[in-house]
């Protein structure tokens, strides 16, 4: 079997993210790099040295055309994914995209279309949900220790002013516009606990000061959104996302309650991920239930987290990078369809993209379009 030759676009920034499990195999190549930074010309040279890649391009559309491509992994900003993604599938090639798939609904209906008519396969880079502790309440879900499953919150809080004072794509599709516009983080470990359901109603609102970056031409209405989901099986999730309120960062806090099941993740260096399971429970009356640490149930862990490879330990976002990348290239190689595919990515992205509408109409509650009857 020939390598694949994979595109990293983004390469000078997030792309590079993906290396440390490309790098860790045989099977996988990188043919090519692609960076358009304007701000400094050796970004592209470096990364292109860095990465020993056979071709570096300024242009995307060249690096489609010109290079001996399989795939792409594209880590560019967040409103370029989906066309971006829409020219390599069009060109048959596999894509892995970084969150969100899409900042608009009708540019996520043109990146569904284009991934049925593709032969190549499209995956949502959705990180947090291969996470030590999210991959570890998702075997105790799939084992039923939560019982009946009807309630979840996850919440995504990360002062983010200088970095998007720094990036004014971030001010113009994430900060300035109402809603819940970064949902996949909290919504991907959420829907993979729900198993088979989407959320298909939204209402959204926010509150708090506004902030002005100081440039006269953005300002954030809200410093928190809130969104309410309403899943097809009567669920309900409720998240919040905050960008600019000051406080210490909390990216990847979560709940979820089921008929024999709770759990909270720690909110703070020093906590613990506190689990509640029945099938555990000595005590007598509900009175004197009490939480055990996720740790404490480590005989549940899934197989990838019981002995992981040794890159896991240096990729970000606590491994996610590794493992989401990792099952990517395990679906290529082998003619699979990848674990998060269109559609799955389409049910992280629209309720965010239907939370805007909602804010936008002083909260009402908004349908959320099914990709799938697209």
């Amino acid at each position: 079997m020939q390598p694949l030759r994979i595109g990293l676009v983004g390469a000078g920034g997030r792309a590079r993210a993906f290396d440390r499990v490309i790098s860790s195999r045989d099977d996988v190549t990188i043919a090519a790099v692609c960076d358009v930074d304007l701000y400094d010309d050796g970004v592209l040279d470096e990364a292109a040295n860095a990465l020993d890649a056979d071709e570096a391009y300024r242009d995307y559309c060249a690096m489609l055309v010109d290079a001996d491509l399989d795939a792409v992994v594209i880590g560019t900003p967040m409103h370029l994914h989906a066309t971006q993604a829409i020219a390599a599938l069009e060109r048959d090639l596999h894509v892995l995209s970084e969150v969100p798939a899409g900042v608009g609904i009708g540019e996520c209906r043109d990146l569904v279309a284009a991934a049925e008519r593709s032969a190549g396969s499209y995956m949502l880079a959705e990180n947090y949900i291969y996470m030590r502790q999210n991959r570890h309440v998702e075997q105790l879900v799939e084992a039923g220790l939560f019982g009946d499953i009807y309630y979840a919150e996850a919440e995504y809080l990360h002062e983010l002013k200088a970095l998007s004072d720094a990036t004014p794509w971030r001010r113009v599709w994430s900060r300035d516009r109402p809603g819940v516009t970064y949902p996949t983080h909290c919504l991907g470990p959420v829907l993979r606990w729900f198993g088979d359901d989407r959320i298909d109603q939204v209402a959204c609102a926010g509150a708090g000061t506004d902030y002005s970056d100081g440039h006269g031409d953005s300002a954030a209405r809200w410093a928190s959104t809130v969104l309410l989901g309403r899943t097809e099986r009567g669920r309900l999730v409720k998240v919040r996302y905050d960008a600019t309120s000051e406080r210490p960062h909390a990216m990847d806090n979560y709940q979820l309650q089921g008929t024999t099941g709770a759990y909270e993740s720690a909110r703070a260096p020093g906590e613990h991920n506190k689990i509640w399971l029945d099938a555990f429970e000595e005590a007598e009356s509900s009175h004197d239930y009490a939480w055990l640490d996720l740790a404490e149930l480590d005989q549940h862990l899934p197989s990838e987290w019981t002995d992981p490879p040794a890159a896991v330990a240096d990729a970000g976002h606590g491994g996610g990078d590794f493992f989401v990348c990792s099952a990517f290239l395990d679906a290529v190689q082998a003619g699979e369809s990848p674990p998060i595919d269109v559609h799955a990515a389409m049910d992280m992205t629209l309720p965010g993209l239907a939370s805007i509408e909602s804010a936008r109409n002083d909260g009402a509650w908004t349908g959320v379009p099914n990709s799938r009857c697209w």
